[in-house]
């Protein structure tokens, strides 16, 4: 391709099904391989149990039973709120095998959220984890009249479904029954955005949508998701269910017969504690716990006095990779015999040990949400883990575009998915089209989608470049383009990602809109920053005294001036200010995904961002 390309279009790998839904995965692994270990859970005793395809099959049964005996009918909206549990997705194929829509609700959620998704949605029945949750959801019945039922999960609310639906001697032929009214453009679930501005809106997902995205990214990423015997396939899913690129996840390995256990802990602890006993062969991630494992190497290399070392070993993981990327595309040679030679000696000291934290067994993980950089990228890339980038939205299924295998391009999101194309519109926007876009936005005064695509093509609100061989690059979301007082029009994402790489940084809101130039705000990472404090013998200080540490602020200098070489002089940041506390959900500050609600944070840190500009 010559010039400026505006458009890439990858045929699908995988025909999209005629008939049938979601709701028949669970039946068809029974039928095809009923003992394979389709799932595992942990016992009393923390030990991992599989969970063959039939076995899975007979509680899908059961618990459809259950929500038909309670008088739910085909269509009506059952919403799950809980972390990422076996339940979960055992609620969620019990309503679709029921003929319900299934909603999914952060754990997380306020009493206001929740209410609104329950109310907006419609929903008759809600599942939640916890008494706490169902607390919530309890005082916001008045103003929910259509939700007829509350099971918690942790006081038996599964089993009481199971029970319901043996009492009411529900026969195997009134499940087929439902199943058999849901095709592929039935609504399989509504999933709310996460609202950075306004209230959140109903995503309508189709069951055809879900078999376009999971059938085709799994037939892409052949080796990731169908292992050889002597090693089968598995993965530890520690995303939220609540998010669309989790509910994938767990969707994609049904379908494919790979194992699939689920971490309903993020904590650091919790989390490695869970990688170690399960042993992932690959791993579903976000940036944010790929840069936590490579700091947390980092800091424990610089406390036995070994940083230069772990130093040398990522400069030489990262040439590597890179070297692999340039031969697989025919732009280089490939690694050096010297540089292989150096990536074997630092494999035992190093490398082994970040693949140890994730489990032992990973050799890929598929990485979205948000950019991971070149830097880290190729890191992992050299250290033995290949890493497959995607992008995508709520309203595409999650990935519209990946890395393609043996043709990674380090720092892009990769080609778009089969079944997939891009085009970039005059204005640098992204537009996507395929089977995986949604049916729309839900109406809940007309119980129905309103599409919103025009011509089948989405406006993703993303601004985005495609190369000559039409890898996609993400520069920003075009709601948060700033423009300077001067003019300039500043993209403030690839500052923010960058500096979000750096073990003391947590995150980092760019400012500059209507200002003479750019600043940035900055908060800590807790566990970095304790580190680093430890290494100082500063502990015990104050966070207002910490915040204004000299060496600190040298360090994060460093940091801003490394983030700063990405773009020009004008778009760079010339003044930023640490803050003591953190972004949270709870503070209202970032949104269940984990993104900046930009206009909360520039509200409440109103005294802060003035002061820069003094």
């Amino acid at each position: 391709m010559n010039g400026v390309v505006r458009e890439v279009s990858v045929p699908p790998l995988v025909p999209p099904p005629a008939r049938g839904s979601l709701a028949d995965i669970p039946f068809d692994n029974e039928r095809e391989a009923p003992r394979e270990a389709v799932l595992a859970r942990k016992d009393a005793h923390g030990t991992w149990q599989d969970v063959s395809a039939a076995a899975f099959a007979a509680e899908v049964r059961a618990v459809a039973k259950g929500l038909i005996a309670m008088g739910l009918k085909p269509g009506d909206r059952l919403a799950i709120m809980a972390r990422t549990t076996y339940e979960w997705t055992l609620l969620d194929f019990a309503g679709w095998a029921a003929g319900l829509i299934t909603v999914p609700v952060y754990p997380t959620s306020s009493a206001f959220q929740t209410r609104w998704i329950l109310q907006d949605s419609g929903a008759a029945a809600c599942v939640v984890e916890t008494v706490d949750q169902a607390r919530t959801v309890s005082q916001e019945r008045r103003g929910l009249p259509g939700l007829e039922h509350l099971w918690v999960v942790d006081t038996g609310g599964v089993d009481q479904l199971r029970t319901a639906g043996a009492k009411a001697r529900i026969p195997d032929a009134l499940v087929t029954g439902r199943r058999e009214g849901l095709g592929p453009q039935s609504p399989a679930t509504l999933i709310y955005t996460s609202g950075t501005t306004g209230r959140p809106k109903g995503c309508v997902l189709t069951h055809g949508n879900f078999f376009a995205e999971v059938d085709n990214a799994v037939e892409l990423l052949h080796p990731v998701f169908k292992a050889v015997s002597s090693d089968p396939a598995s993965t530890l899913l520690f995303l939220p269910l609540s998010h669309v690129f989790g509910r994938m996840v767990a969707v994609g390995c049904l379908r494919a017969r790979v194992r699939l256990g689920h971490a309903p802990s993020l904590a650091t602890e919790d989390l490695l504690a869970d990688l170690a006993g399960f042993r992932p062969t690959f791993l579903l991630a976000i940036p944010y716990v790929l840069e936590k494992v490579f700091n947390t190497g980092r800091a424990t290399a610089e406390k036995l006095g070994r940083a230069a070392s772990f130093d040398r070993a990522a400069g030489v993981a990262r040439r590597y990779g890179q070297a692999r990327e340039a031969a697989e595309h025919g732009t280089g040679p490939g690694p050096s015999l010297r540089l292989r030679a150096a990536r074997a000696l630092y494999d035992p000291l190093v490398y082994r040990r970040i693949r140890a934290a994730l489990g032992g067994r990973v050799r890929y993980a598929v990485c979205g949400g948000s950019p991971l950089g070149r830097r880290l990228a190729s890191f992992y890339e050299g250290a033995g883990v290949q890493v497959f980038e995607g992008y995508g939205l709520t309203e595409t299924t999650a990935a519209a575009t990946l890395t393609p295998p043996l043709r990674p391009r380090l720092g892009t999101v990769g080609w778009p998915l089969p079944g997939t194309a891009v085009r970039i519109a005059d204005d640098g926007e992204v537009l996507l089209r395929g089977g995986h876009v949604f049916a729309g936005y839900w109406d809940p005064g007309r119980g129905e989608p309103v599409p919103v695509a025009e011509e089948g093509w989405l406006a993703t609100g993303d601004l985005g470049s495609l190369d000559a061989d039409g890898y996609l690059t993400i520069t920003g979301r075009k709601k948060d383009i700033l423009i300077t007082s001067g003019g300039k029009n500043i993209a403030p994402a690839p500052l923010e990602d960058r500096l979000r790489a750096h073990p003391l940084v947590g995150q980092c809101m760019v400012v500059g809109d209507a200002r003479p130039y750019v600043t940035a705000l900055i908060t800590l990472e807790q566990d970095g920053l304790d580190h680093w404090l430890r290494m100082r013998r500063k502990t015990g200080l104050p966070m207002a005294a910490v915040v204004e540490d000299g060496e600190l602020l040298e360090v994060l200098q460093r940091a801003v001036d490394e983030a700063n070489r990405l773009v020009s002089r004008a778009e760079s940041i010339r003044r930023f200010r640490v803050l003591t506390g953190d972004f949270t959900e709870g503070s209202g500050h970032l949104t269940p995904s984990l993104k900046l609600r930009r206009t909360e944070i520039a509200r409440d840190y109103a005294a802060e961002i003035e002061s820069l500009y003094r």
